[in-house]
């Protein structure tokens, strides 16, 4: 049997160009924060769509001890001169304490006590009402956010905790959803702030870089942001989703040759190209690679991102025949940035790739001796027997440990108060109901409201 459990994993890779770099501000991340976020995002444009709606997706793939509720943050506004604090992206329950906010499930309960800020920034007059989970889902302009770590060639720590940024994707993700009304503006809006006041990301063992999908009633973009060599800044860029096509980011970079010039397509900070020049990485003159440059490449193990873009793309145009192997996903472009899928997408396909382990493939979690009498797709945390043996096992896009999951569409021929949904599906998306939820809802069940 142990033969057999062998045969079903893959070899682990070797250490990536920056791991060792990396190596000491990883371990440092660590101890600060618990979860292990890896999670996998779908984005379909509405020209895609058998509804011609925006659809997205997103799972929280964390281990137990990772907020799960879903809740409504209000409109509001402000007087002049009003300041909005910033806090640490604690991500473990209860991801936030205090009044600051106005949201009662995070008000203090017990001994608990109201956290701190860790900066400030100025305040807009009015700020839109949204739904929020780790990160903010979906708000009043049905402008759309789904979340994905990914590693990146630099790390930093924020302000309180031995470093000088105060801006995380979380921070970020909720900032887009109070201002922006467009998802080109909230693209925008996040890569600004981040170059302002510093990104720092998770700290998670996979990475310290992060991608967003971010969309809206006409279309979708590809954001992504590191932080800057200085740990006061960010690196960040954004590559609009053709029209027709359907993208996946699964914890890995996926945007390649950046062409700021293409303001229709891309945005981006212009440090890309002097930090990349400085080190030797880009050669004037030439595309700039974002991922190749910026990536760290896959964590974990080969193929630990890579499949699941390949499923993805699989089960969505089959007829691409693309190849499930691969050399280096951060450097030999295995696959493209996005694709056309053979026929309009639906909301059901796109909860049945959050729920996919494989199934029917070469490398299906539901068989052989590890998925025991069941044909389980779960692969727990391994016990001293088998982290004696090398490799590891596949890596599905359903995981036991999702906190939540959910769909997202976004509706133009509808008000956007009934054309801006979620979809919401606690814990894991292979065992899981997805309820749909309008944003104009001005109360959510308190069974998706309340956690421990």
């Amino acid at each position: 049997t142990a033969v057999s459990c062998v045969k079903m994993r893959v070899v682990t890779e070797a250490m990536g160009r920056g791991h060792l770099l990396m190596a000491a501000h990883i371990i440092l991340m660590l101890l600060m924060v618990g979860p292990v976020h890896t999670c996998t995002t779908v984005l379909a444009t509405p020209e895609s769509t058998a509804d011609g709606s925006t659809i997205s997706s997103h799972s929280n793939d964390g281990d137990g001890g990772v907020d799960p509720r879903l809740v409504r943050i209000p409109a509001a506004d402000y007087k002049p001169g009003s300041m909005r604090d910033i806090f640490f992206a604690y991500e473990l329950f209860p991801r936030y304490v205090g009044y600051a906010r106005n949201v009662p499930e995070y008000f203090p309960v017990g001994n608990e006590t109201e956290f701190e800020a860790i900066g400030k920034i100025p305040q807009v007059a009015h700020t839109f009402a949204y739904f929020e989970e780790t990160y903010g889902v979906i708000n009043e302009k049905q402008v759309a956010i789904s979340e994905s770590t990914c590693s990146g060639v630099f790390g930093t720590s924020p302000a309180g905790q031995g470093g000088k940024a105060t801006m995380s994707v979380d921070t970020l993700s909720q900032l887009a959803m109070e201002r922006a009304s467009t998802a080109r503006e909230a693209v925008a809006l996040m890569g600004a702030m981040a170059e302002k006041y510093g990104f720092y990301g998770a700290g998670s063992f996979e990475g310290s870089a992060e991608s967003l999908m971010v969309s809206d009633t006409t279309e979708g973009w590809v954001f992504h942001v590191l932080p800057d060599p200085s740990g006061t800044s960010a690196i960040w860029a954004g590559q609009r989703v053709p029209a027709g096509h359907v993208t996946v980011v699964p914890n890995i970079f996926i945007i390649r040759d950046v062409d700021l010039a293409d303001k229709a397509n891309f945005q981006g900070s212009p440090n890309m190209y002097t930090i990349a020049k400085a080190k030797g990485w880009w050669t004037p003159g030439t595309p700039l690679d974002f991922t190749a440059v910026y990536s760290d490449g896959e964590y974990a193990h080969k193929f630990y991102s890579g499949r699941r873009l390949w499923r993805a793309f699989d089960k969505l145009a089959p007829s691409l025949k693309l190849s499930p192997d691969y050399d280096n996903m951060r450097t030999s472009r295995p696959f493209p940035f996005s694709i056309k899928p053979d026929k309009p997408v639906t909301i059901q396909d796109v909860m049945a790739i959050m729920g996919d382990s494989l199934e029917g493939t070469p490398f299906d979690m539901t068989k052989g001796v590890a998925a025991g009498a069941f044909g389980s797709p779960d692969r727990y945390m391994p016990g001293p027997g088998e982290q004696a043996v090398a490799g590891n096992w596949e890596r599905p896009i359903a995981l036991f440990r999702t906190s939540d999951s959910y769909v997202i569409q976004s509706r133009k021929w509808l008000p956007d108060e009934k054309g801006g949904v979620i979809w919401f599906g606690p814990h894991a998306a292979h065992a899981t109901v997805y309820v749909p939820f309008t944003i104009g809802m001005l109360h959510l069940p308190p069974s998706y409201s309340i956690g421990n």
